[in-house]
């Protein structure tokens, strides 16, 4: 492709091919700008996403300036130019040929990986159960800073076989050095592919601590507790523990209540009475509709659950501490019983004669024979 575009310019003299590329060049530079780009934000403004519209303006700089840079390298190399300069050809090309093309590569190593983080950012935003974890953005920024040094170098022409092998040694050496650094990485390179949580998710782990992620890195993830405490875990120990997710796959979780009432409640009333309050509390999702369930014969109350649903994981401490406030409000309102253990205590004296645990001893009688050998029973009851 180059030599037929340097084909174009045979026959030209030196002074002739430098007019007709400079022309060239800074006629596809004005052409970039004002025309080809300004068609396309018109195109992408009219579209209903922002991706588009990320793309055109990460590349605008990008593609101006190779249209610029392209006819100085074009330059360097007609031969009618290359005969006519003082310089000598190897020196022309270090001096315009190739800090032209090293600049045309960093500024599109540099558009690369800022569209693709734009576009993870927007992701995120958008709260998507498939968004991109951020670990993606500098598993990215670093794959493009390695091929950007890797393509530079063989433009410059050095050898980066001895680089490659040093790299192997030094990553070998690295790799022990740091081995809870690297197993960290690709922990959180696997919690992502799996999709374990997201931003936002409130999840459980396996030694009970519990909170929202606000932060992934690529080295550990941040939750904030409902204590408004923040915990930084490392990748490798959430790879490798159980991890409960409450926000997924949907944000609602259920609420059980339990409860239990007096034998010889009518059931049927109390079962209308805890989904009328459940109905009533705000917190409540009317869909799944509350229910109650008769769970077993305890020693003293029929054990039921009230089991309802609330929009969201970090809601159910609130709503179960409304519903236990309700019913029993509701309960005592509609006079059905709340059992609980009670006792009653009888005192026998040495004569086997019993008296009420309630009532003080004669100071009478300790005066006169001393004291009186007492047994205290105790006697459980509902």
């Amino acid at each position: 492709m180059l030599s037929s575009l340097l084909g174009l310019f045979e026959g030209l003299t030196a002074l002739e091919a430098t007019v007709a590329v400079l022309v060239v060049s800074v006629a596809a530079a004005v052409a970039m700008e004002f025309i080809i780009l300004r068609i396309a934000y018109r195109y992408v403004s009219n579209t209903a996403t922002e991706y588009d519209n990320i793309v055109i303006s990460s590349l605008r700089a990008p593609l101006v300036i190779t249209a610029a840079l392209v006819g100085i390298y074009v330059l360097t190399q007609i031969p009618a130019v290359r005969a006519s300069v003082l310089l000598d050809p190897r020196v022309l090309d270090d001096l315009l040929g190739r800090p032209s093309l090293s600049v045309i590569i960093l500024v599109w190593a540099y558009a690369a990986n800022n569209v693709v983080n734009r576009i993870v950012a927007a992701v995120n935003e958008e709260g998507n159960r498939f968004d991109f974890a951020p670990v993606f953005s500098n598993v990215w920024t670093l794959a493009v800073l390695v091929g950007a040094l890797g393509t530079l170098l063989w433009l410059w022409g050095i050898e980066i076989t001895p680089l490659l092998g040093a790299a192997g040694v030094a990553g070998i050496a690295v790799g022990f050095a740091a081995k809870d650094t690297v197993a960290n990485f690709f922990g959180g390179i696997a919690l992502y592919f799996d999709d374990t949580y997201k931003l936002g998710d409130y999840i459980v782990l396996e030694d009970g601590t519990a909170g929202t992620v606000i932060k992934v890195g690529v080295r550990s993830t941040t939750l904030l507790t409902r204590d408004e405490v923040m915990v930084t875990v490392p990748n490798a120990a959430l790879n490798a523990s159980k991890v409960t997710n409450e926000s997924a796959p949907q944000s609602r979780r259920r609420v059980r209540v339990p409860v239990g009432v007096a034998y010889g409640t009518d059931i049927d009333a109390f079962e209308e009475l805890a989904v009328e309050i459940a109905l009533s509390e705000s917190l409540v999702l009317d869909s799944p509709k509350p229910r109650a369930r008769f769970r077993s014969f305890g020693d003293s109350a029929l054990q039921y659950e009230l089991l309802c649903w609330v929009n969201g994981p970090t809601r159910r401490r609130r709503a179960q501490h409304e519903l236990n406030r309700a019913l029993y409000k509701g309960l005592n309102a509609a006079g059905i019983e709340i059992p609980y253990p009670k006792r009653d205590v009888t005192v026998r004296d040495a004569s086997g004669s019993e008296r009420d645990g309630t009532q003080e001893h004669s100071g009478s009688a300790s005066r006169a024979g001393g004291p009186i050998e007492e047994g205290i029973d105790t006697e459980e009851r509902v």
